[in-house]
C-alpha cells in the first residue's frame, strides 16, 4: 500500500465543527475512478476530493466524488481544494492567483487573506438555465407542494452539476422548512440534478440570504453547505429575468439547521461571473492507506 498525506478540512468555517466537511487526499496519483469512489463512500463525507499533478495551463488538478458520484465542479471542495494545494505545496499562488483543473475545466481562483488566514474564492462554471425535463414535471409538482408553495419561482441550473433551485421568498420559511425527501429524490432521479436548494431573503446584519440544499439521491439528505448551489442561486438571481435582485456582493447563511452554521461569501464580478469563496479549518492532518 502507498501511504498518502489526508487532511480533512471544514469549509466555509468561521471555527472548526462549522460549515462543510472535506476529505483530501492530498497524493492521489494511481488512484483509479473506482478507488476514488470507493474511497469517497468509506469517508461518506458529502464530499472527497483527490489532488492530482495538474495538466498545461494550471496550479494543481483535482477529482471530486460524493459517496455515490464524481461531480465535474462543487463549491466547497474547490475553494478547500485550493487552501490543501496551498497547505501542501502544491502551489504556490503568485499574485494572489491560482488555476484549478477539474471536470469542468480550468477555473481562476483568487487568494485573500484576512486575519493572518487564507481565504480562497473560486470562479464558478457560468451557469445556465436549462429546459425542465418534462419527465420531471409530476415530480417537480409534488416538491413545490410540500414546499407549501405550489407557484414558487423555480428553475433548473447547470454550473457543473445540475441544481434545482427554488425561492421561497422569507429565511424564516427556509429556516422552519420540513423537507420532502422522498419527492426530492425522485426528482433529482428523473431530471438528473444533484439535489434542490431553496433560499429566502434574510434580514441578519452579516447574511443576505439563508440557504438550505437537500440531496438525498446522492444519500445526503441536507448537505451543510453547497458551493456549487450557492453559485446557482446567485446567477439566477442576477439573470435578465431573475425572480428578485440582491447586491453584487453579499454572505449566504447556510447549515444553521445542521449546527453547522457557515458562511458563504458570494461576488458577481463585472463580467457576470460568480464567486464563491471563505473561511477554511483544518481539523485533521494524518496519512491514509488504501
Amino acid at each position: 500500500m502507498i501511504r498518502r498525506r489526508y487532511l480533512q478540512l471544514d469549509v466555509f468555517a468561521a471555527r472548526p465543527g462549522a460549515g462543510n466537511p472535506l476529505g483530501v487526499v492530498v497524493d492521489a496519483e494511481g488512484l483509479d475512478g473506482a478507488a476514488m469512489q470507493a474511497i469517497a463512500t468509506w469517508t461518506n463525507l458529502s464530499e472527497t476530493i483527490f489532488l492530482l499533478p495538474p495538466g498545461t495551463g494550471a496550479d494543481y488538478r483535482v477529482r471530486i466524488f460524493t459517496p455515490g458520484r464524481e461531480l465535474p465542479f462543487a463549491g466547497h471542495p474547490s475553494v478547500g481544494a485550493a487552501w490543501a494545494a496551498l497547505d501542501q505545496g502544491l502551489a504556490r499562488g503568485a499574485g494572489g492567483r491560482l488555476v484549478q483543473q477539474c471536470g469542468a475545466g480550468l477555473l481562476p481562483v483568487r487568494i485573500d487573506a484576512a486575519d493572518g488566514r487564507v481565504l480562497p474564492s473560486v470562479r464558478a462554471p457560468r451557469a445556465r438555465v436549462l429546459a425542465a425535463p418534462q419527465d420531471g414535471a409530476d415530480h417537480l409538482a409534488a416538491v413545490l407542494r410540500a414546499l407549501g408553495n405550489a407557484d414558487a419561482p423555480h428553475a433548473l441550473l447547470d454550473n457543473g452539476p445540475l441544481w434545482w433551485c427554488v425561492d421561497l421568498g422569507e429565511a424564516a420559511v427556509v429556516r422552519g422548512l420540513a423537507p420532502p425527501l422522498a419527492d426530492i429524490a425522485a426528482l433529482c432521479v428523473a431530471t438528473g440534478a444533484v439535489g434542490m436548494a431553496v433560499f429566502g431573503r434574510a434580514h441578519d446584519a452579516d447574511h443576505a440570504l439563508a440557504v438550505r440544499a437537500f440531496c438525498p439521491a446522492d444519500g445526503i439528505p441536507e448537505d451543510p453547505v453547497t458551493g456549487s448551489a450557492n453559485a446557482a442561486i446567485a446567477a439566477w438571481l442576477h439573470a435578465g429575468d431573475r425572480p428578485g435582485g440582491i447586491g453584487a456582493s453579499y454572505v449566504a447563511s447556510q447549515g444553521r439547521e445542521l449546527g453547522r452554521d457557515g458562511r458563504v461569501c458570494v461576488e458577481i464580478d463585472a463580467d457576470g461571473e460568480v464567486w464563491i469563496g471563505g473561511a477554511v479549518q483544518a481539523v485533521v492532518r494524518g496519512t491514509f492507506d488504501w
